[in-house]
């Protein structure tokens, strides 16, 4: 048996381990179970009832002509009346069940998505987790719990049939037995099989939706370069390849009602033989050998049904597991105790490192830093340096492996995560949006209060922009705000900013994709963003950082560098030789501009 065959059996043996999990996930559901199980007990009793019909019919009715006629439509319409309810009710209980389990279980997992370590959305894709939110935990969801109600249901109605075979005819019931053990060699073989399948299609299925996520992102990108046929095979070949493991599918789980049936045709032809020899020997009535082959059909159904619930349960599980597992393996980031609603913004950095899996050598090594409240600090350097590392460490986006970190004396790790990151916000150049009103985008988690979201789009200098738009502050963005200029989602940005109130202040790159005209729009707002508090400023448009309280000249991870424009200029070093680049970069795109 190769490793994948003992994981598939080993995860078969945890069928019931595995359904367990799911069961939290039931509660507000009381009352549902029991009526399902109610309904599903009645349904399944009257299932012999209606070969039991057939002796007295066939022995009393056409032999004797002893038995009422106004019995026979009054007892079958009123057995079927109940079958009916009892079925209906079966039917709505397990439908408010799985709808409630499913709100449950996607309400959670997306909790749980909203509260994850950043490093969650670096190692899995968005289409993945999409994918698992919606759509897996749906189908998994409905197809178990399907599935469950007609495995309570059929192994009801087996045992019912088959108390009622023995008790008519045990010596042609035990003929009977005998195609259980081949029913459940064919379900374990084939159940094995399905699993692996199964498992097999939604890494498939993650790997057709990131190519849709991708090619929705870079719509640009490929049409620049006249990707789409490349993109196109990438696509058919992914769609084949998850249909390849479809059809396999179904043929697993096709073949188990065949083989199943063939078993029940070998018995019931048994049956069949062994009950002719015994009515010309013991004498067994016409109405008695109609009402056991009857009855003997009838179980035809439920080990068909059953030998075909575990298609459904093995899909079942393994969507609903992905879920599961996710919320499982995605533990809230530890935290302290300590709250206060608006800190000073004393940042200290002491010895501070960090290395990434899998990397050669630290982004950050040793870095001992203070910004004292109301500072402005800028950092420069190559890409790589750590800029950025350094600024996703203070509100814990990642964690140092090495050192300490305080907000006003305070450790980071003994804040409490929602009131440390109400400290600090974040503009920089990639600004994301809600498809939500402007007044939604600016206010965004926190009360909305329209004069203060006002207020705030006045001080981005975005007031009359918004004041132009039909709906004003109601006007809906859209998809990341796309309608808007870079300049106008660069200064939303910063209104949502200025909203928030927090003391520290990040600057990523926040006018580096803006041209002149927008850059000088963004600036005013900027230095009214920056106005009395801690701020930290990363860009490479060295000219932007000249009035900054001192600038940080980072390299390989460490400071190189450190002091104001003035000294550092003096000083004719790292920042000096970055700064001159940028100058004579200037100077020859302003001449370029000239001679155009």
């Amino acid at each position: 048996m190769n490793e994948a065959d003992g994981q598939a059996t080993a995860a078969a043996r945890r069928v019931w381990p595995r359904l367990v999990r799911f069961f939290p996930y039931f509660r507000g559901t009381r009352w549902a179970l029991p009526a399902v199980l109610v309904a599903t007990i009645v349904a399944a009793v009257t299932e012999p009832m209606i070969p039991a019909l057939m002796k007295p019919l066939l022995d009393r009715g056409f032999q004797g002509g002893s038995l009422s006629l106004w019995l026979v439509p009054v007892v079958l319409m009123g057995l079927f009346a109940v079958r009916g309810v009892a079925g209906f009710v079966a039917q709505y209980s397990l439908a408010y069940m799985a709808n409630q389990a499913m709100v449950s279980l996607r309400t959670r997992l997306f909790e749980r998505l909203l509260d994850a370590p950043m490093t969650l959305f670096g190692q899995t894709s968005a289409s993945s987790l999409s994918n698992t939110v919606v759509y897996e935990v749906q189908t998994g969801t409905m197809l178990l719990v399907n599935a469950m109600l007609s495995l309570i249901k059929d192994s009801l109605t087996l045992v019912a049939l088959m108390a009622y075979l023995l008790w008519i005819n045990w010596k042609l019931t035990l003929i009977v037995l005998v195609i259980f053990p081949g029913v459940a060699l064919v379900m374990k073989v084939l159940s094995r099989r399905l699993h692996r399948i199964t498992q097999a299609s939604q890494e498939a299925t993650d790997r057709l939706a990131y190519v849709v996520e991708e090619n929705v992102l870079a719509h640009r990108v490929v049409r620049l370069h006249e990707a789409q046929r490349a993109q196109g095979e990438r696509f058919a070949r992914l769609s084949h390849e998850l249909r390849r493991l479809a059809m396999k599918s179904t043929v697993a789980a096709s073949a188990m009602t065949p083989l199943t049936q063939m078993l029940a045709a070998a018995a019931l032809s048994a049956v069949i033989c062994t009950a002719l020899w015994q009515s010309s020997t013991s004498g067994i009535t016409v109405g008695g050998f109609a009402s056991f082959v009857t009855a003997m059909l009838m179980l035809v159904a439920p080990i068909k049904h059953l030998s075909e619930s575990a298609g459904p349960i093995t899909r079942g599980l393994a969507a609903v597991e992905r879920g599961l597992d996710l919320i499982d393996q995605t533990r809230s980031e530890p935290e302290g105790t300590h709250d206060v609603a608006h800190a000073r913004g004393e940042l200290v950095l002491e010895q501070v490192s960090v290395r990434y899996a899998g990397a050669s050598r630290e982004a950050l090594d040793g870095i001992s830093l203070r910004v004292e409240p109301g500072q402005t600090v800028a950092l420069v350097g190559s890409s790589g340096s750590g800029k950025t590392t350094l600024v996703n460490l203070l509100p814990r986006f990642i964690e140092p492996t090495g050192g300490r970190i305080t907000l006003d004396g305070v450790e980071l790790r003994e804040w409490k995560l929602g009131a440390l990151r109400r400290q600090f916000s974040f503009v920089s150049q990639d600004v994301v949006m809600f498809n939500d009103s402007i007044a939604g985008n600016v206010a965004l988690g926190l009360p909305m209060d329209r004069e203060r979201v006002q207020r705030a789009l006045e001080a981005a200098n975005l007031a009359d922009h918004v004041a132009a738009l039909p709906l004003g502050i109601d006007t809906v963005v859209g998809h990341n705000a796309t309608q808007l200029s870079g300049g106008q989602r660069q200064r939303l940005a910063i209104a949502r900013a200025l909203y928030k109130d927090a003391p520290v202040v990040v600057l990523d790159e926040a006018t580096s994709a803006l041209d002149a005209e927008s850059e000088q729009a963004v600036k005013g707002a900027l230095q009214r963003l920056m106005a009395g508090r801690t701020t930290l400023i990363i860009a490479h448009r060295l000219s932007t950082i000249e009035h900054a309280d001192r600038i940080l000249v980072m390299g390989n991870g460490r400071i190189v560098e450190e002091g104001s424009h003035a000294a550092l200029l003096r000083r004719n070093g790292h920042y000096a030789r970055l700064y001159n680049l940028a100058v004579s970069s200037d100077l020859d795109s302003t001449q370029e501009g000239t001679l155009a």
